[in-house]
């Protein structure tokens, strides 16, 4: 049975043209997986799901992701970190070089999520960024911590302890809405150089209207970001926001607004 597989061009041009046609038509992928965002289970024949490919040095392992939680992209690791993956694929995935795909690597990916947020008595446009693993420094190795706050902090985010108003503007941050869809969260350049891509989705993602409406009525958008297992995949706005209030109340929780590029 056909799958409702989204491959990027980038992992389109690792795999090639008859891998994509045989995932896309049923014959490797599996229906039901384990999304390798956000952990939970996926079918690949009812939801949008998105083709992730992470390579090594000498191995590839292609996992699936619900397209809500990842767009479909290809992820450089290390082989050791292939190699030390931290759990099984199910179903029948395969590799790029036709070797079966037994294990995730523990690498780490932003995952976005939209939704709106009551602050004040007014709904807010938001993006809710939770990594797949955890985040150390540039150049650092071993060590059990995560920097993800931390090195937001750095750039000016502000720790949030309760969502009660609306964080402070992080001026030269934005974030591309293009047609309705995201785009990218963009950062400063370095050196007065132009904006860079801090996050930027491989197939844009679609948002609602109403999230739409209210980014364009307030021309900037609320981000908020939590270390990896603090937010998870929420599946309805209400549950989103009691994530984001018990993050906040556990320290786990930093926030900005960003104007909003785009329309």
């Amino acid at each position: 049975m056909p799958r409702m597989l989204d491959v990027s061009d980038d992992v389109r041009a690792e795999i090639g043209d008859e891998e994509a046609a045989r995932l896309l038509a049923g014959e490797n992928a599996p229906g039901s997986y384990d999304c390798t965002s956000c952990r939970t289970q996926g079918d690949s024949e009812q939801e949008r799901t998105s083709t992730v490919l992470f390579i090594g040095d000498e191995t590839a392992v292609l996992a699936f992701a619900h397209a809500t939680c990842l767009p479909s992209q290809v992820v450089q690791v290390t082989e050791e970190q292939l190699q030390g993956a931290v759990r099984s694929i199910t179903g029948d995935s395969m590799t790029g070089d036709e070797r079966p795909a037994e294990a995730l690597p523990e690498q780490a990916v932003l995952g976005v999520t939209s939704g709106l947020v009551m602050l004040g008595g007014k709904l807010h446009p938001a993006l809710v960024v939770e990594p797949t693993g955890r985040i150390t420094r540039p150049g650092t190795t071993g060590g059990s911590g995560d920097d993800f706050l931390p090195l937001l902090i750095e750039q000016g985010f502000m720790p949030v302890s309760r969502l009660t108003e609306v964080p402070p503007v992080l001026h030269g941050w934005s974030v591309l809405l293009a047609m309705g869809q995201l785009h990218a969260i963009l950062q400063p350049g370095t050196g007065g150089t132009s904006p860079l891509a801090w996050w930027q989705a491989h197939q844009p993602l679609q948002v609602t209207e109403s999230w739409r409406a209210a980014a364009n009525k307030h021309q900037q958008v609320l981000l908020f970001a939590a270390p990896v297992g603090s937010i998870g995949r929420q599946p309805r706005e209400d549950l989103l926001r009691n994530a984001l209030d018990k993050a906040a109340a556990n320290g786990q929780l930093v926030a900005s607004a960003m104007p909003l590029a785009g329309t």
